[in-house]
């Protein structure tokens, strides 16, 4: 007695061999599934099943490739990305129209028959045979639905597709045993569902409610009967009845589908004939993927997110694993981006400096004890056009930014939070001449040390020759002295300052190694925009610092079960004491207050910050926190091409362009919009007592300025001898004369920037 299943009915292998069997009676084994001739077979009914009995017993279903959505802190949309356009909905979310019309075309016995229509193979291979070609298949929806998974597991893999579609008797067999186990598990509803989410629906439309929204902007369950029939109609050749490129053709297949519809019974022939008369009524929603869509500027903190995804291991072992996730879609990705100052970022970008410029801005904010990026922007919108850039310029080389640009003077805090872990008193005085050589030994890390050149020695000198010492901290500080600050590294070596940078998160752009030479004080190693404003946002949380973030939550639908996966997490850890961070914001107050960083202030909110100008006025910065947000702002020429001398910014003329002229308004701006209605919180600060008689009249004026510059090739090499450094030029300071000094040949051994620059940077 054949073996039955439990619920009546024959085996799967019964099934087949009945299938298999029917259609050697026939003459032609699987002819009627659009093989393309019945010579070719050679396959008998007994191998047949011995074949399908050594299939796996279970398909692996993929899970269907979606859309991901990158939201704001507040949920806000900020982009959708995809591999796949499809947003999976359930068939109650479905017109009924749509449902109907889709199996009147592909399949109107489906309700009928099993995992395979032995009528509609007969009928086939009648059809077939009295044409003399393959003019009629017989694939079940059931089949048909096994087929795109085969697709969809291939992905964008152009071999593994052709794998999966090729007409061979081994690929029709799986699909076959495949469609049976379909049928068994799932039943005919949660296939039509399967069936609706997995097809390609063309113009990148992957399943019913993508193509609704596409094709009509609306959801799949709003769709009438005639906007039913044009998707139904579409499946069977995405591009020939594309009604976007071919209305004739489209319109044709769709009044098809609604014959179709009456003759099953699906509607009237008079509801046929009235639908029939209607205009395709096409309301095209163009396709809307990736980063260049997201709003209020944030394409390049989008792109900053997928890099974030793709280089963490916290979402996959290795980047194959990463990308397969992201690639899969479905994501809900909740971002740390702060909408409020997003949009203040980028509307000060807006007023100070345009996209048509020579030269461009990137900024970011960054929350102080939990390393969440804000914001993050820049004149040069995401894009391919004109004006536009892929290079997120606020971010390191390996983020998808470039190589970074020299900070200058704002590096200086570092070296003060250095000197005062040392134990150096807060009001220490150097003799901060104009013009000096550079102090020679200086100890550097592992026991080496830098030498300056006895016969040529290198000289660095202040931007304003009215600049002469004696000078305290503070006041070194606020008028950004260089010789006072090479004086400081000097005192306590470069291996302290390194290490201190490398606490507070300070790293090259290029992922290369920090120089240890004496010119690091002013600020020569190329940084991004996020690392300087979460290096200073250690000072404005009293000394931690905090791993930046971008990603607060991601959770992930698979079917209808929805996931929450691990995200990166910020690590804090104490990069100085409380008592060293509260004196650094005392300095920092006064650069603001009444140093170069002026034109930075907030008003009555307390903040703190520091300038910086740098080579040639490649480029300028400001720098600066408050309690509950730390920002920084650069202004220059990417490729390092254009100085910033005789220049327009933003529809102004400028002479000469500073840290603390364009830069410093920039931020003032950006981060008075991005605190307005936020609490106002004071500084921890303490009492630095003047070094020095502040009342003597030899200070000249108030004139603060960026020193000399040095260039160097690149060979590799420390100054002087120093084996393994680089770049040892000089960093900015603020406005005055361009120094005049030089450097003996040799002494600057920095990476080439392109174009024949070195990276030496201005003093200051």
């Amino acid at each position: 007695m054949p073996k039955k299943r439990s619920g009546g009915g024959l085996s799967p292998t019964q099934q087949a061999a009945k299938f298999l069997g029917v259609s050697v009676l026939a003459g032609a084994v699987l002819a009627g599934i659009a093989l393309p001739a019945v010579g070719a077979l050679g396959l008998a009914a007994k191998g047949s099943v011995e074949s399908f009995d050594e299939l796996p017993a279970n398909m692996k279903t993929p899970p269907l490739s979606q859309r991901t959505s990158i939201l704001d802190a507040d949920g806000g949309q900020i982009a959708t990305v995809y591999s796949r356009d499809r947003t999976v909905v359930p068939l109650k979310d479905v017109s009924p129209y749509m449902q109907k019309a889709i199996v009147a075309i592909e399949d109107s016995r489906f309700y009928q028959h099993g995992a395979v229509d032995l009528k509609g193979v007969l009928r086939a291979l009648n059809k077939n045979a009295r044409s003399g070609e393959v003019a009629q298949g017989a694939s079940t929806l059931t089949q048909q639905y096994v087929k795109n998974v085969f697709v969809e597991e291939a992905g964008d893999d152009p071999t593994k597709v052709a794998q999966a579609t090729q007409q061979t008797i081994g690929r029709k067999i799986r699909e076959l045993k495949y469609a049976i186990q379909v049928e068994e598990e799932l039943g005919k509803k949660k296939i039509l569902e399967n069936y609706l989410n997995i097809t390609f629906f063309g113009q990148q439309a992957y399943g019913v409610e993508a193509a609704a929204q596409r094709y009509f902007s609306k959801s799949a369950k709003d769709l009438n009967v005639q906007e039913a029939a044009l998707l139904a109609g579409i499946v069977q050749s995405p591009s020939r009845y594309d009604p976007v490129n071919d209305e004739a053709e489209a319109t044709k297949r769709r009044n098809t589908v609604l014959q179709r519809m009456a003759a099953v019974g699906d509607i009237s022939r008079a509801q046929a004939s009235e639908a029939m008369k209607a205009p395709l009524g096409l309301k095209v929603s163009k396709p809307k993927n990736g980063c260049i869509t997201a709003v209020k500027g944030a394409g390049f903190f989008c792109d900053y997110v997928r890099e974030v995804f793709l280089n963490d291991t916290v979402f996959g072992k290795t980047k194959e694993e990463r990308a397969k996730v992201w690639n899969q879609g479905g994501l809900t990705i909740r971002t740390t981006m702060d909408p409020q100052a997003q949009d203040s970022a980028q509307r000060s970008i807006k007023d100070h400096v345009y996209k048509s410029d020579e030269v461009a801005t990137a900024a970011s904010i960054v929350q102080p004890g939990t390393g969440k990026i804000l914001a993050m922007g820049q004149s040069r919108p995401y894009g391919f056009g004109k004006n536009q850039t892929q290079i997120n310029l606020s971010v390191n080389g390996s983020m998808g930014g470039g190589m970074g640009y020299q900070p200058g003077s704002t590096f200086k805090p570092i070296v003060a939070a250095a000197a005062l872990e040392d134990g150096m008193p807060a009001n220490k005085v150097y003799p901060s001449p104009y013009q000096m050589a550079y102090p020679s030994p200086v100890s550097a890390c592992d026991g080496k040390r830098w030498l300056n050149d006895p016969d040529r020695p290198a000289k660095l000198e202040n931007e304003n020759r009215s600049e002469v010492g004696p000078y305290d901290m503070k006041e070194a500080t606020a008028k950004s002295v260089n010789t006072y600050y090479v004086q400081m590294i000097s005192d306590i070596g470069i291996c302290p300052v390194t290490t201190m940078a490398k606490k507070m998160g300070v790293e090259r752009a290029d992922g290369r190694k920090m120089d240890q030479a004496p010119s690091i004080a002013l600020g020569t190693q190329e940084m991004s925009p996020l690392t300087m404003a979460n290096a200073y946002a250690t000072f404005a949380s009293r000394g931690m610092y905090c791993t930046p973030i971008a990603i607060e939550s991601v959770s992930q639908r698979v079917g209808d079960q929805k996931k929450s996966l691990e995200v990166p997490r910020s690590t804090c850890s104490r990069a100085m004491s409380e008592k060293t961070a509260d004196t650094i914001n005392a300095l920092l107050k006064g650069v603001v207050e009444d140093g170069t960083g002026s034109k930075a202030g907030l008003g009555s909110r307390p903040s703190a910050g520091k300038t910086g100008t740098t080579d040639e006025r490649y480029a300028a910065w400001f720098v600066g926190y408050t309690p509950n947000m730390a920002g920084a702002v650069w202004v220059g020429d990417p490729a390092h091409k254009r100085k910033m001398s005789g220049i327009t910014i933003g529809g102004r003329s400028y002479g000469k362009v500073f840290g603390g002229e364009v830069p410093g308004p920039i931020w003032r701006d950006m981060m008075s919009g991005a605190l307005e209605g936020k609490p106002v919180e004071q500084f921890n600060t303490v009492h630095i007592p003047d070094g020095i008689d502040r009342n003597r009249g030899d200070r000249g004026d108030e004139n603060r300025g960026n020193g000399g510059n040095g260039r160097g090739n690149d060979d590799g090499g420390f100054i002087g001898g120093l084996v393994g450094g680089n770049n040892t030029g000089g960093g900015g300071g603020e406005p005055g004369p361009t120094p005049t000094f030089s450097f003996p040949e040799g002494f600057f051994r920095g990476q080439n920037n392109g174009g024949g620059n070195g990276n030496g940077g201005r003093f200051g």
